[in-house]
């Protein structure tokens, strides 16, 4: 491999690190106060009919609002390590096959806002501990600056710490976490996103820590991935199942995460060892640190509201083994 190009973390597991941040801002390091965690804020409560109080259906913010489209992309070796030390003229990037000017780059590290969506359902009791230790693999990779909020839900769901930049109010507010309940996934996966409207960084991702489907939710798969597919927010899934599916909305668990994340750019860790967790989540922390930023202003002008699908390609440096390139799928233009 050639000097100045290195690969990050081989991993056993593989898959797409990616998110798609639409614009009207620079991928920076915002400056940030030591403001302290906000605790129980909010709340979903499944077991009511309605949607959740203050919590409205998703709207026009989370589609593009000017005419740069910034697009984080992951490139990764035949180890699935992450690769660094790519340059502009590494990548072409196309429009509706319609190959665009690529204005902005930047493969610096720079400061992300972190949502941790935690299950504390019933049948979690005997992987809460490796729960825990993975979220705190996570937060040991994080840079100084980076903030964070934390989600649990099992019958019901709560914000129980929310955006704060001192990491160890997650790590003491998830001792007190108690397995019971069923499993609110969507509802918190909607309060997750709906939380990281408030983010200071354009650079955001969404961590999913569960080990089954959805039983207890009012909100739909539909909704949220409607949901998702809109936003800004990369999200990522760490799925602990067991050998077998005692039910049908476990069975249909793997699926449904990895529906939802790859809509993002992201993506869905099945595992079925609750000791290979601390590992999974150092490999997706670290990823989040060596993300490539293509930035350009589309060719097509049309403010019309319809999708428009991306394609990144990658021409690598000669003398390198085989790599793979992430991103985003695509993005909503402006309406108006």
């Amino acid at each position: 491999m050639r000097s100045g190009v290195r690969s990050w973390f081989s991993a056993r597991i593989f898959g797409p690190s990616l998110g798609l941040i639409l614009a009207g801002c620079a991928w920076l390091a915002l400056s940030g106060g030591s403001g302290r965690a906000q605790t129980a804020r909010a709340s979903i409560q499944p077991d009511i009919s309605s949607k959740p109080a203050g919590l409205e259906p998703p709207d026009p913010s989370y589609r593009v609002t000017s005419d740069l489209v910034l697009i984080p992309v992951t490139v990764v070796d035949g180890r699935h390590g992450c690769v660094s030390g790519l340059a502009k003229e590494h990548f072409k990037l196309f429009e509706d096959k319609v190959e665009q000017i690529i204005s902005h780059f930047n493969s610096e590290d720079s400061p992300v806002s972190v949502g941790i969506v935690f299950d504390a359902s019933g049948s979690m009791e005997d992987k809460v501990r490796e729960s825990r230790e993975a979220v705190k693999k996570v937060l040991s990779t994080a840079n100084p600056d980076d903030e964070f909020f934390l989600v649990q839900f099992n019958d019901r769901v709560d914000l129980v710490v929310g955006l704060t930049d001192q990491a160890e109010e997650l790590q003491n507010r998830l001792m007190w976490i108690h397995p019971k309940g069923g499993t609110a996934l969507l509802d918190a996966i909607y309060l997750g996103m709906s939380k990281m409207r408030q983010a200071k960084y354009p650079k955001k991702a969404l961590l999913i820590i569960s080990d089954g489907g959805d039983n207890h939710s009012r909100y739909t798969e539909g909704e949220i991935k409607s949901m998702v597919k809109e936003a800004d927010t990369l999200i990522y899934a760490i799925g602990i199942y067991d050998h077998y599916f005692p039910t049908e909305e476990e069975k249909l668990g793997p699926a449904l995460l990895s529906d939802i994340t790859e809509l993002t750019g992201g993506r869905a860790f099945t595992i079925d060892n609750p000791n290979d967790l601390a590992d999974v989540a150092t490999k997706i922390g670290i990823e989040l640190r060596n993300q490539y930023l293509l930035g350009y202003r589309p060719k097509n002008p049309t403010r019309d509201g319809k999708w428009r699908k991306i394609k990144v390609k990658l021409i690598p440096p000669k003398g390198l083994p085989p790599l793979r390139v992430y991103a985003k799928t695509g993005y909503y233009a402006p309406s108006q």
